[in-house]
């Protein structure tokens, strides 16, 4: 058997881009031989989905799966909102939200459990379909909320089907009330999370780098108005309250009414539903976000074609 050498995967990886790992397992089937090893890469649709490897994924799906007081949200992309539509895709974004409630926060335990009615682990399924489909797709992101004793409430915006959309919220409120009132109000709040965008439940756990970059800057600007250093540190703590207001979930007004602070909201929902109610947690996904897509220029590519 000829030795699988480092300069063999290499050369293999550079010819059809497929992982370090699969050259190695080609190279290892075919003794050695590139070109049979090329083929034997094709054939298991590893080679074709390592080509769409560097193109940007910010379309896709987010999806959310609940099973009692365990929740799961999960971010898989793909190049073209054609995807989304897709229903084999949907049907993936829906399978691996549902084993993420069993795998938790680790995208990389998510990706090596077994997939469902397949002789293939998740990352393996997710392979094959970017060989049949033809478009790079990658799992990006999981997050998992449970409660002792409560619910997870979930709310899923621009949905295309049932527990798949556009922008995933979790909610998980702790409470011995009435699960199904809590629950309805889990929902209102999810919902105000997706349009408010929280940074944090409250100031204690918000970012403190976050906190003192605004400081930093709402301080620059209170400087450049020379005024003096007294009114310049009154304005900068009224600035930073306002930061709060905006950014910190407790603090913010609830969309829902309008009028309310959410913390007065989440007090007048425990009342209603027979038990006080604690915020323990919140997630949200918005599909791309922190993505860099490539900006397309259109009437240069037909310029560059038409070879002006």
């Amino acid at each position: 058997m000829a030795q699988i050498t480092a300069a063999l995967v290499k050369e293999l990886r550079e010819k059809t881009g497929a992982g370090m790992m699969d050259c190695k397992k080609a190279l290892g089937e075919n003794d050695g031989d590139v070109e049979a090893s090329i083929d034997w890469l094709r054939t298991k649709g590893l080679a074709s989905a390592a080509k769409k490897a560097g193109r940007v994924a910010s379309e896709g799906l987010v999806g959310i799966a609940i099973d009692g007081t365990k929740g799961a949200v999960v971010e898989i992309n793909a190049e073209t909102d054609f995807v989304a539509r897709n229903e084999t895709f949907q049907d993936f974004v829906i399978t691996a939200s549902n084993i993420a409630l069993t795998t938790g926060n680790d995208v990389d335990a998510l990706k090596a459990s077994p997939f469902p009615g397949e002789e293939r682990n998740v990352q393996e399924q997710l392979t094959h379909m970017i060989a049949t489909i033809g478009e790079n797709m990658s799992i990006r992101r999981v997050q998992t909320l449970s409660v002792d004793k409560g619910v997870v409430s979930s709310y899923i915006h621009t949905a295309l089907a049932p527990g798949i959309g556009k922008i995933g919220v979790l909610v998980a409120l702790e409470t011995e009330a009435d699960a199904a009132k809590a629950d309805s109000f889990g929902k209102q709040l999810a919902m105000h999370v997706a349009a408010a965008k929280p940074q944090s439940i409250s100031r204690d756990d918000m970012d403190q780098e976050v906190v003192d970059r605004e400081r930093a800057i709402f301080a620059e600007q209170a400087r450049e108005s020379g005024k003096p250093a007294e009114i310049v540190e009154k304005m900068v703590e009224g600035r930073i309250r306002k930061f709060y207001e905006e950014a910190c979930l407790v603090d913010q007004t609830f969309v829902i009414d309008g009028d309310s602070k959410v913390s007065a909201a989440i007090e007048a929902a425990g009342k209603e539903a027979g038990g006080s109610i604690t915020l323990k947690g919140f997630s949200l996904f918005v599909l791309g976000d922190g993505i860099e897509k490539e900006e397309e220029d259109f009437a240069a590519e037909v310029a560059a074609v038409a070879g002006n």
